[in-house]
């Protein structure tokens, strides 16, 4: 979506204040794709602030399906979008003073709203995705998810170094 915006630009200097439809449909990155589940309109102000330099709010919320990292079942992970980036049209982003945000989203005179959306929700991905505090993760050996089950598989994931001490724990267990 492409908001124009030359009469924010202009002399007479408008606010532009406007409630879009998102968009995208998935977020794709290098380590996959990932689809976009549920999301609100967006709602973008655009202010002047001075000679080209503008202001932009935006808010919206979005809820994306990520792999769980443990387990890899799929988690609706929502992010909620609330930003505001003040940027200049006449310095490069190699220029750029402390207080302005880079202006990659903006070509010419129209605000690519997607492009915006995606690199706010870039900068709030997860490090870390988990179904739950408790998440089990899946076998190495034979692959099954542990939260459904358990498998009988040996636990090959023990340190060689301390199997004679695992067999003496085998052996003296107490019932």
């Amino acid at each position: 979506m492409l908001i124009n915006l030359s009469d924010v630009l202009s002399e007479q200097h408008k606010t532009i204040e406007t409630t879009v439809p998102f968009e995208l449909e998935e977020i794709k990155l290098k380590s996959g794709s990932f689809a976009i589940t549920c999301s609100e309109p967006v709602h973008i102000i655009v202010t002047h602030v001075k000679d080209k330099e503008l202001q932009i709010q935006a808010e919206s919320k979005v809820n994306i399906r990520i792999p769980c990292d443990r387990c890899a079942e799929d988690v609706d992970q929502e992010f909620v979008l609330d930003f505001v980036k003040r940027v200049d049209l006449n310095v490069s982003d190699a220029d750029l003073r402390e207080d302005l945000d880079e202006s990659n989203f903006i070509d010419g005179y129209h605000l690519d709203v997607d492009k915006l959306l995606f690199n706010e929700i870039l900068i709030g991905w997860p490090t870390k995705v988990l179904c739950s505090e408790d998440c089990k993760g899946i076998c190495s050996v034979c692959g099954q998810n542990l939260n459904q089950g358990t498998c009988d598989c040996e636990d090959t994931g023990a340190d060689p170094r301390m199997s004679v001490v695992r067999d003496l724990f085998k052996n003296f267990k107490e019932v």
